[in-house]
């Protein structure tokens, strides 16, 4: 039998190179299953490798849109329709100038994971495109996502793939998308989640990512003995995610040090308040402000947050790859060794393998971050008996998924040196559910 390394890394070179992104989180899965790999001889027999590998389709469209000023714009579209061995193909929309084939492939990948692990009925997918909302008009971004959304509905359905949204694809983008799939198609359905709570979409969305991760931490803290009160936590990134995760953290009386955004950190050396919370929140998702011009806190310019020293927990929930070696090694020095992802692949490869080698707790993105899609799933089940269901229901929900998650993240793997090794136990879970339903399915 050919090195299990050389199987995958092979395949990824003649099949799918230069994608950086989706190589590496290839990478950081097979490489924790292979022991799973080596101990099953259907995996072999059936390639399950190659075929968890590609993707079952990747669309690539154009989108022509106008501009204010009448001028026609170009830019592309993708879906990559990854696996729907679990269910519909479920995942967000994103857009932005960094969107590429390799990112989405990347995200989708992960998706196919983190959707295993929350037990719902999902399959993986991502999409988006390299268009850039920043400096556009209301009107310009609904231009564009009609345009988007004129080629993307031949590829989804209810049934068949229910995309959501992601970076720079909120509420009022998938009611743009939504819109326009209804004129073309003259029907209702629930195609994509993350809609208005007015028209079909479920309250706690826009939380909920944010509040999964907390979730998740609760959880990953009391398996080793340990409380989130009065924890000391830096976050970076000051979006969705980030500020939602900062206000549960405060509610759940720690102590959240920092945000951050591309051009530096904002730092409350006593801690932000709900009060600040609020402030920030308009700031940044109405009025899209920039920290430095926030008018709260001490703004540290061209500084990651990961350079304060006095704290316990690290939350990394910007964007991929953010949080490199060198930061790990600084955060490790500090004694900052509790790290949960926030953020999709937060960590280059060496940083996450800095932290475990450190003997850190560690929860990966594709456990820690499934609020989202989480409750995206359960926007599809009140779609489908056609209900609404009311905030104490939905946050219930939603903290008995992130608690079934974390108890999937340890099924498989035990204690090393006093600490669950999250990561692996969440890849062989997913690869252990796929690659079953995949044997199951048979050769298609």
């Amino acid at each position: 039998m050919a090195d299990f390394r050389e199987i995958y890394r092979d395949y990824l070179e003649k099949n799918h190179p230069g994608s950086d992104e989706f190589h590496q989180a290839v990478e950081e899965i097979f490489e924790d299953i292979k022991d799973e790999y080596h101990n099953d001889d259907q995996y072999d027999e059936w390639n399950v490798l190659e075929r968890l590998m590609e993707p079952d389709r990747i669309i690539r469209f154009r989108v022509c849109w106008e501009a204010d000023d009448g001028k026609v714009k170009i830019n592309t579209g993708w879906r990559v329709q990854f696996h729907n061995l679990l269910g519909a193909y479920k995942g967000g929309l994103r857009f932005h100038p960094s969107v590429n084939e390799s990112v989405l492939k990347f995200l989708g990948f992960e998706q196919c994971f983190k959707n295993a692990l929350t037990g719902m009925p999902m399959g993986g997918g991502k999409g988006g495109s390299n268009f850039n909302p920043k400096g556009c008009s209301q009107r310009e971004i609904m231009r564009f996502c009609q345009a988007f959304m004129r080629e993307l509905y031949r590829h989804i359905g209810s049934q068949t793939d229910v995309p959501a949204g992601d970076i720079n694809v909120g509420s009022t983008e998938i009611g743009y998308l939504f819109g326009e799939y209804i004129k073309i198609k003259n029907q209702w359905e629930g195609v994509l989640t993350g809609k208005n709570p007015s028209f079909g979409g479920s309250c706690g969305r826009e939380e909920a990512t944010g509040y999964g991760v907390i979730y998740f931490l609760k959880n990953m803290l009391k398996a080793h003995d340990k409380e989130l009160k009065e924890k000391r936590i830096l976050i970076s990134g000051s979006g969705n995610v980030a500020l939602h995760a900062a206000k549960k953290a405060i509610q759940e009386d720690a102590i959240v040090l920092s945000i951050s955004d591309s051009g530096g950190t904002l730092y409350f050396e006593n801690g932000m308040k709900l009060d600040d919370f609020d402030t920030l929140y308009d700031f940044k998702i109405n009025q899209k402000g920039r920290l430095k011009d926030a008018k709260i806190g001490s703004y540290m310019e061209g500084d990651k947050p990961w350079i304060i020293k006095e704290a316990d927990i690290a939350l990394p929930c910007a964007t991929q790859n953010e949080l490199d070696e060198d930061d790990a090694t600084e955060l490790l020095d500090n004694g900052i060794k509790i790290l949960c992802e926030g953020a999709n692949m937060p960590l280059t490869d060496g940083a996450r393998k800095k932290f475990i080698n450190a003997k850190a707790l560690y929860g990966p993105a594709k456990a820690a971050n499934a609020g989202g899609v989480a409750v995206s799933g359960l926007e599809r089940s009140q779609n489908a008996e056609l209900n609404s269901w009311d905030i104490d229901r939905i946050d219930k929900e939603l903290q008995s998924i992130m608690e079934n998650i974390h108890d999937r993240c340890i099924q498989y793997v035990k204690k090393e040196n006093d600490i669950y090794p999250y990561s692996k136990g969440a890849n062989i879970y997913g690869f252990k559910k796929l690659a079953g339903a995949m044997i199951a399915q048979g050769i298609v």
